[in-house]
């Protein structure tokens, strides 16, 4: 039977009794409905999980006893940046999710030319929240024991001058393909843009920071198509999907 995994931003130490914070409770003991002595695994992205028991389960408070430390790594030996040209709504979510899911190691969210959403106020750090749970649910569902680090939004030029590594940035207009690339010691930085993709002005601006245009087939992707179809392509290139050797 599959136990169900939980990230808890904790220090995890064998034999210690951890309570829950109040999100996690109710998870627990809402859509979980887990019962007293059932198992749980706990991970706070520093180094392996924590194989727990369910020691209370009441309208107040969950609490479990951690039993054991279990080795995981499911890391890729390919670091991948990506920067991800924000889409609305549920294709930026979709983006976020399936990204770390692929095994992406940082994600920066990059305000465009043809951005359509709006961050007045509140809302950016809002957003900010909503993709961090997005990255911490898609590590518990995949198995990750590591949180890819999600920056803060910024503008395309600033982050376009300090990458480094292999970089492209995918063009439905270029030449080149992945497979004419090769990594440099094994990073890889990845430039998606918004819906409507990127303008020329921004296509110069990418070329002249060292990013290679790249195309993915004879097909324009949608934005949230692009990010993971080239995610895929690099892990079977030179990353876990297949048995490249740097």
């Amino acid at each position: 039977m599959r136990i169900s995994r939980l990230y808890v931003p904790l220090a995890l130490a064998i034999d210690k009794l951890i309570e829950l914070d109040e999100e996690s409770a109710h998870y627990v003991r809402t859509v979980l409905r887990l019962k007293k002595d059932q198992e749980l695994i706990l991970f706070n992205g520093a180094d392996g999980e924590y194989l727990t028991t369910i020691a209370e389960v009441s309208r107040k408070t969950v609490s479990v006893t951690i039993k054991q430390w279990q080795e995981r790594d499911n890391e890729s030996p390919l670091q991948i940046y990506l920067g991800l040209g924000i889409a609305r709504g549920d294709r930026m979510d979709f983006a976020v999710q399936k990204a770390v899911e692929l095994g992406v190691n940082h994600i920066t969210p990059l305000l465009t030319e043809r951005c359509v959403v709006q961050f007045k106020g509140e809302k950016k750090p809002q957003r900010l929240i909503h993709w961090q749970k997005i990255v911490q649910h898609a590590c518990e569902q995949s198995g990750r024991t590591v949180l890819p680090d999600l920056t803060e939004i910024i503008q395309l030029q600033d982050w376009c001058n300090k990458q480094q590594g292999l970089k492209v940035f995918l063009d439905p207009y270029a030449q080149t393909s992945l497979a004419d690339l090769k990594p440099e010691n094994m990073k890889v930085t990845l430039l998606t843009g918004p819906e409507g993709g990127f303008s020329d002005q921004e296509r110069e601006l990418a070329k002249s920071a060292g990013f290679i245009p790249v195309r993915l087939g004879k097909r324009i992707l949608r934005t949230e198509t692009a990010s993971l179809s080239a995610l895929a392509a690099v892990q079977m290139l030179w990353g876990d999907f297949g048995d490249y050797q740097p």
